[in-house]
């Protein structure tokens, strides 16, 4: 007993004490403990929350160590543990915690924003895997796997833990990750509306007005509040917006809630009707991306629950949420969405055809052939439905405009090269298919030579343009068509496109369904070329080849002469410059460089 060392200091730990007004935490109660604990060398340690009365006492703000301090030293415990020779315990420790600490596996576990529990319960694993215990496999999946468990033990966490509305909020949170946070906030609100609908349908929704602290609850969902710009309807705005840490969450916990809690799916599915009804291009965008990962997750059910029923609406807007909730969902791995949109392309639910274009010209680049025979397929459809009535009736403007759209993002794509081969492979062999290159052409030649005082003028925007900001490599007065001729003109390995864009201009500006479309064009591109030296160059270049006929060169020429200039003034002294390069205007015509 007498060699037994002396005792050392108590410490206590009080977690989270629950100190409001009407009880609050005050300096005599300190104190009094301190008095209490001085006795038996004690100490003493008070946690408390962001919300707690205190009353003339100081707290001190308390920094965790970070989650690198804490998984090196845990796995140093461990590797003691695993020393072959007492004597080497401490350099076998240092050389393999170094080796460890380096793998691929760790350097991406300590880049995300893991707890500190998980990285005391990352060591063992890592441990394990130095002994030979655990694969690499499944220790690149621990970081992942700690994630899952987190979500779980978010939704399985009982109201007394873990409030419903909190539980809302990480929903909304996991579908607007990244977005304004008021908004967020919003709309988590009638989540939690929802919610309590299902959980007690008799009684009426009682959502609190006030008492969420947004630290405290930005913190539970291990989110950050940060300021950043948000493109609007008006223009770019300062905004706080509120993200996940992990970037991996907002999937990882949709996922969860979709398939794991099906309870919860019919308060879900009304909250992204709800959305999709929403006057605010993002807030309708992001039920999209919401239902795309839910597609993924079980393709079958959000089909049948949400897709199907939006793409069967007579509203546009349900219609575009459909078409960009099916084209998300497949470029994030769900199964089988081509041959649906191939299905209802020949269908006859005429909703549901215009949603399998719009999403076809969306994933289009990726099989831009097929893409192209399936709006051939289509168009044709119409030509055929409208001549089936005597007499003929006129064709579905939306459709043929939805189809030109199709067609103009292909060219606007990565895949143009191969999509201009295959217009100009098919579109002499019958008037729909002639009809749709043309439109499809004009459409994408009029995209970026919008004038600058009047982006609504001209060729109308493409599938999706609603909801785009300016383009900033393109911006308005420089077409992107032309630039591409002038790209493809320079080289003798493309010289193939700059004749095949000769070829189109040449067939829209002789047909006289499509000349003034392809006049009103030109005009914007000499109004463009007013501004910018380098569109007045690849005009000058394009404009000679145009010349097949001496029509054309009449054509061009008048267009030059009379056109208006921007705001109704005189024609601009560019169309002049212009006009010189026209054969028909009696001057030699320069060769392109």
């Amino acid at each position: 007993a007498g060699d037994a060392p002396a005792p050392g200091p108590v410490g206590y730990l009080l977690c989270d004490l629950m100190a409001d007004r009407t009880r609050p935490l005050r300096e005599p109660h300190l104190l009094a403990v301190r008095d209490r604990l001085a006795a038996h060398d004690g100490y003493l340690v008070v946690t408390v929350g962001p919300t707690a009365v205190l009353e003339e006492v100081d707290p001190a703000g308390w920094q965790p160590p970070s989650v690198a301090e804490v998984l090196t030293a845990h796995l140093t415990a461990q590797l003691r543990a695993l020393a072959p020779d007492p004597a080497t315990c401490e350099e076998y420790t240092g050389r393999e915690s170094a080796r460890l600490l380096a793998l691929p596996a760790v350097t991406g576990f300590l880049a995300r924003d893991h707890q500190l529990r998980e990285a005391a319960a990352f060591a063992p694993a890592l441990a394990r895997h130095a002994a030979g215990g655990l694969p690499a496999d499944e220790l690149d999946a621990f970081s992942l796997g700690a994630l899952e468990s987190q979500v779980r033990e978010w939704f399985e966490e009982d109201e007394a833990a873990l409030p419903l509305r909190d539980k809302a909020f990480l929903i909304s949170l996991a579908a607007f990750d990244g977005g304004p946070y008021a908004l967020t906030a919003e709309l988590s609100d009638r989540l939690y509306a929802e919610l309590l609908r299902t959980q007690r349908p008799h009684a009426p929704a009682d959502v609190p007005v006030f008492g969420t602290h947004i630290g405290k609850r930005l913190q539970l969902a291990r989110a950050e509040r940060r300021q950043a710009e948000e493109a609007t309807e008006w223009g770019p705005v300062r905004q706080w917006v509120a993200a996940f840490r992990d970037d991996r969450a907002a999937l990882v916990l949709l996922r969860e809630l979709w398939t794991a809690h099906p309870s919860a799916r019919p308060a879900l599915v009304r909250w992204l009707r709800a959305l999709a009804e929403d006057g605010r291009p993002l807030v309708r965008t992001r039920a999209a991306a919401t239902t795309a990962v839910l597609a993924h997750a079980d393709l079958p059910s959000a089909m049948a629950l949400l897709i199907e029923e939006w793409a069967a609406s007579p509203r546009y807007r349900h219609r575009m949420v459909a078409a960009s909730a099916l084209a998300l969902a497949h470029f994030v791995g769900a199964p089988n969405v081509p041959r649906i949109l191939d299905g209802w392309s020949q269908g006859e639910d005429r909703p549901m055809r215009w949603v399998a274009i719009r999403t076809h010209a969306l994933i289009g680049p990726e099989r831009p052939a097929g893409t192209l025979r399936v709006l051939r397929t289509v168009v044709r459809k119409e030509y055929e439905e409208s001549r089936r009535e005597d007499p003929p009736a006129p064709l579905d403007e939306a459709m043929v405009e939805e189809l030109a759209g199709a067609v103009e993002l292909l060219l606007l794509s990565e895949a143009r090269e191969t999509v201009l081969g295959e217009l100009l492979a098919s579109y002499e062999v019958d008037r729909p298919a002639r009809d749709l290159t043309l439109a499809g052409f004009l459409r994408a030649c009029g995209r970026g030579a919008e004038p600058r005082t009047g982006p609504e003028s001209g060729p109308g925007p493409g599938p999706g343009a609603e909801d785009e900001g300016p383009d900033e490599e393109h911006p308005p007065g420089r077409p992107l068509v032309l630039d591409w001729y002038r790209e493809a003109v320079g080289s003798p390995a493309t010289a193939w496109v700059a004749h095949g864009l000769t070829r189109l201009w040449r067939a829209a500006l002789g047909d006289s369904l499509h000349s003034r479309d392809a006049l009103e064009v030109l005009r914007l591109w000499v109004l463009a070329a007013g501004h910018r030296q380098d569109v007045e160059w690849a005009l000058a270049a394009l404009l000679p080849a145009l010349v097949a006929e001496p029509e054309d060169a009449l054509r061009l020429a008048h267009l030059l002469r009379t056109m208006p200039g921007e705001d109704g003034a005189p024609p601009p002294p560019v169309a002049a410059r212009l006009l010189t390069v026209v054969p028909a205007a009696g001057h030699p015509v320069p060769q392109p460089r």
